[in-house]
């Protein structure tokens, strides 16, 4: 084992802390990472503020993570020394049910094992990307292409594929016309990712605030929700709804704007339950679903799509000192778009 610098949460109400956490020893299909950046995920301050549920502490959370690789394990092929990659929101499944054989890890029967806050086949709590290095099975990373940053990659890690998969999985494309709820760290990566996929990209803000941004990053049309005139003026008018929001809306008002056969796709999680009334859905025939990052052959397209089209995130870089800052500043909506951690500071 070998120890590194890290960044915990030692409770629901403490600040996060400097720390030193032990990594393991080197498997045979294992490979260990030097951390170059890791991104602010709202699921990370979730998670350390006990919002999801009972944590256990202390806890370093982080799964937006960009790195080269310093150690490669006996058995490992896919890597190098040298290279560059990413870990994203989990380390490993089971790989054995039937889920995990389609490449639907984040599905996987059995429970896939997150970065953090998760138990790992040596039976020790995982650790997540606010540290200098972390040590992954060979299957469970990811190549960074050369045409990505590492800092603007890292967001990719979890906000690039949390909306990728669904995006590709319900066909946005040419002809298809996607919303997108919320202008954040998801929303702006939907955007993005929505506008290379060729399809007809419209923002659903509280407020026109971020409409420059919007239409910059790639979107055609612009609308504030906070204007009832928005649900009138828009009802059937999309193919697909994108909520990349975690707060409580009124799903009924936004199910409205679904043209037939129209899905609206949370990837956003509220810590409360969301209501939908059958009406919303049975008049024209649309889906309320849900969507969970991505496996990791999607996610490898992803970065590859990404590479292809000169995508990455809008990111503000930190020292690991101003990580409290940072999660004051995500749930005041005060970032465009992403924080990552310059983990040479840690």
């Amino acid at each position: 084992m070998f120890t590194v610098n890290a960044y915990a949460a030692t409770s629901a109400t403490e600040p996060l802390a400097p720390t030193t956490i032990e990594r393991r020893d080197l498997g045979p299909d294992d490979v260990a990472i030097d951390i170059k950046f890791s991104g602010i995920c709202h699921s990370d301050i979730h998670t350390a503020r006990s919002e999801w549920g009972p944590t256990t502490y202390p806890i370093v959370v982080g799964h937006e993570i960009a790195g080269v690789v310093r150690e490669v394990g006996s058995a490992v092929t896919k890597f190098a020394v040298g290279d560059r990659v990413g870990v994203g929101c989990m380390v490993d499944s089971c790989r054995e049910c039937d889920n995990c054989r389609k490449g639907l890890e984040q599905y996987c029967l059995k429970g896939n094992i997150g970065t953090y806050g998760g138990v790992g086949r040596d039976g020790e709590p995982t650790q997540g990307g606010y540290a200098q290095a972390i040590v992954v099975t060979e299957d469970f990373v990811l190549r960074i292409p050369d045409g990505i940053e590492l800092d603007a990659a890292a967001p990719l890690l979890c906000a690039g594929i949390t909306t990728y998969s669904p995006l590709r999985h319900w066909n946005a494309g040419p002809g298809r016309r996607v919303a997108v709820i919320g202008m954040g760290g998801l929303g702006h990566m939907a955007v993005k990712l929505a506008h290379a996929m060729g399809a007809e990209v419209t923002v659903l803000s509280q407020s026109l605030k971020k409409r420059e941004d919007g239409l910059r990053l790639g979107a055609d049309h612009y609308h504030a929700t906070s204007d009832e005139a928005t649900f009138t003026d828009l009802a059937g008018s999309f193919d697909l709804i994108v909520n990349t929001v975690s707060a409580a809306i009124d799903l009924d008002a936004y199910l409205g704007l679904l043209a037939v056969d129209g899905t609206l796709v949370n990837v956003g999680a509220p810590e409360d339950p969301l209501s939908v009334r059958a009406f919303s859905l049975i008049p024209a025939r649309r889906s309320f679903a849900g969507s969970m990052i991505g496996g990791i052959a999607e996610t490898q397209e992803m970065l590859d799509f990404c590479a292809e089209h000169g995508l990455g995130a809008e990111i503000e870089v930190i020292g690991a000192e101003k990580i409290n800052e940072a999660y004051e500043r995500v749930l005041a909506s005060d970032v465009r778009y992403r924080f990552v951690i310059d983990a040479s500071t840690f």
